[in-house]
């Protein structure tokens, strides 16, 4: 019961960060994703490590994946875990892609600065 709070208030936290205005919205986000994992890998983007980047890739693998720690067959609960997976990685991905939006703005508007 408690990791559905968990999960619940997860998806409730960046909600509100994804709507909150000045905030980048969801498709600015979605749209950093790629940019933000490949900075990361480049060692370019120092806000997300290589462990949390390793986690979430787990995730996907997990998710995408046909074997479950819980079977599917389980309904309610071979659904739920998978459904939990996703809410956190979705949490994940668009709270920290948020963060490298403004990482990135950051970067233009020094090199605006200097030129």
């Amino acid at each position: 019961m408690m990791a559905k709070a968990a999960r619940a208030a997860a998806a409730w936290r960046t909600y509100r960060e994804v709507t909150k205005p000045g905030s980048p919205g969801l498709m600015t986000r979605a749209r950093a994703i790629p940019r933000m994992v490949g900075a990361a890998m480049r060692g370019r983007y120092p806000g997300l490590g290589k462990g949390k980047l390793a986690l979430m890739g787990m995730g996907v693998v997990y998710i995408i994946s046909p074997i479950d720690a819980i079977p599917d067959f389980l309904t309610l609960i071979g659904v739920a875990d998978d459904f939990g997976v996703f809410l956190w990685l979705m949490a994940a991905l668009l709270g920290e892609s948020g963060r490298f939006v403004e990482h990135e703005r950051g970067v233009i508007q020094a090199r605006l600065e200097e030129g």
